[in-house]
């Protein structure tokens, strides 16, 4: 019986031993994790300026394709209201010399 004993002992003792190795292992596990975990945290932080700078980078660009779009768009109403004005220009300065020439020729009877 003292060997059946000193056996289970022996096998609680290893047990313990082995316990003991699993919760230092899980321990320098978690401190890893944790450390990295840091780490990635620490390069995300570093890359907010690059990653903002890129946002505003890329907002700027859009605002000018924007304002340039506006421009042209300005441009080709400027040109089709200056092409109306002509046409209208000549219609009306043909309205007035009829009318003068009417009027004139109204005055001379």
């Amino acid at each position: 019986m003292d060997d059946t004993l000193k056996r289970l002992l022996a096998a609680e003792s290893a047990a313990s031993d082995m316990v003991d190795k699993a919760q230092a292992d899980s321990e320098r596990l978690i401190q890893s994790a944790f450390h990295e975990a840091q780490q990635q945290e620490e390069r995300f932080q570093a890359r907010i300026p690059e990653l903002h700078a890129a946002f505003i980078e890329k907002s700027e660009q859009r605002a000018n394709q924007t304002v340039a779009e506006m421009e042209r768009r300005f441009e080709e109403r400027l040109a089709h209201l200056r092409d109306a004005a002509d046409a209208h220009e000549e219609t009306a300065l043909e309205a007035a010399f009829t009318a003068l020439l009417e009027g004139t020729d109204a005055g001379m009877l």
